[in-house]
């Protein structure tokens, strides 16, 4: 009984300091939220730009539909994309100081329309406080797939393979707005590809889902 009473009175110390580590650290508690808003059917509209050639900018309209199988995956069934060209101040400066043709090589890589096809992964979605006034829920995705380009260049069509980046806020169950920044790496011949990036803002209409 001495010995088991003294064993008792040496354990004491490390069993309150240990009691007390643990009401310190109690251990890591973490809790995932289901999403709020899930998407279907979705209709976009958008608008945007093509910034980078030298000799145009393209103001383009698009419109598209994507199907969402879940949360995580979707495909952009079909987009179609309208390119306005604008010739850049360069490019009058050529032509009227150099005597370049309008048919120069260089100023036929010009995009008049695109139709293509993706498939989006979206692997983040989160909500944040605005101004402690207001939470925005917030997803991002990646997406990739093919393009047929129509060019200038010969009246003729080239393919090419488009991938990209966007942010998608949702306003609502049936309405939200994407941010898509992507890139058509385009085929114009055996050892040639041009590089057509666009920016486009659109508006996304949300059709069969879930809250």
């Amino acid at each position: 009984m001495r010995y088991a009473l003294l064993i008792l009175l040496l354990l004491t110390p490390g069993l309150v300091r240990a009691q007390a580590e643990a009401l310190e650290n109690p251990g890591a508690v973490s809790a995932i939220q289901e999403r709020r808003f899930r998407m279907h059917h979705e209709l976009m509209l958008g608008v945007g730009v093509l910034p980078a050639n030298a000799y145009y900018k393209g103001l383009v309209g698009t419109v598209g539909y994507t199907y969402h199988f879940n949360d995580t995956f979707a495909w952009q069934v079909g987009r179609g994309t309208y390119s306005y060209n604008l010739q850049t101040s360069l490019r009058r400066q050529l032509e009227r100081d150099f005597n370049t043709s309008p048919n120069a090589a260089a100023f036929q890589d010009q995009v008049q329309w695109m139709v293509g096809s993706d498939l989006i992964w979206s692997p983040l979605y989160g909500k944040m406080a605005f101004l402690n006034a207001s939470v925005l829920h917030v997803e991002a995705f990646l997406l990739g797939g093919g393009t047929v380009v129509k060019l200038d260049r010969d009246g003729g069509f080239r393919p090419g393979i488009n991938v990209g980046l966007g942010v998608r806020l949702f306003t609502g169950k049936t309405l939200s707005l994407r941010l898509d920044v992507t890139n058509n790496a385009v085929f114009t011949g055996p050892s040639r590809v041009i590089q057509v990036p666009q920016i486009q803002f659109g508006t996304a209409f949300n059709f069969g889902a879930t809250e």
